[in-house]
């Protein structure tokens, strides 16, 4: 059974009652990780562009779908060669500001994977 997220607000997310003060992935097993921006921080200089790197340690085989929240204002992107890694490999990708993507991941149904950044 996937986490439920109960709230999200500027700089945190709250999952299953625990208030989280960083980005996070939910791996396909329900597990919380922290997000590791270093992956798009090294080839970008900001955490704000989805690396290539980053999306490869996001994905899992099994994976269906990944709901990315892009923040509370959208400013997060997907790189190009991201997204494309995505399609690649047969994995839906589904974006949105991090309000709405935490609203889809609560009715996702089937493999789904969610990245949500929780600032800007």
């Amino acid at each position: 059974m996937q986490p439920h997220i109960d709230a999200t607000s500027f700089g945190n997310i709250t999952v299953d009652g625990e208030t989280l003060d960083h980005d996070i992935v939910i791996r396909l097993g329900g597990t919380v990780k922290k997000r590791k921006k270093k992956l798009s921080k090294q080839q970008y200089g900001t955490s704000h562009t989805v690396s290539l790197a980053e999306a490869e340690h996001i994905y899992n085989a099994s994976a269906e779908q990944v709901i990315i929240g892009t923040g509370q204002y959208g400013v997060l992107k997907l790189s190009d060669e991201a997204e494309d890694f995505f399609k690649d490999h047969g994995c839906k990708v589904q974006t949105a500001p991090t309000p709405d993507a935490v609203k889809a991941w609560n009715k996702a149904e089937g493999k789904t994977i969610a990245m949500f950044h929780v600032t800007c």
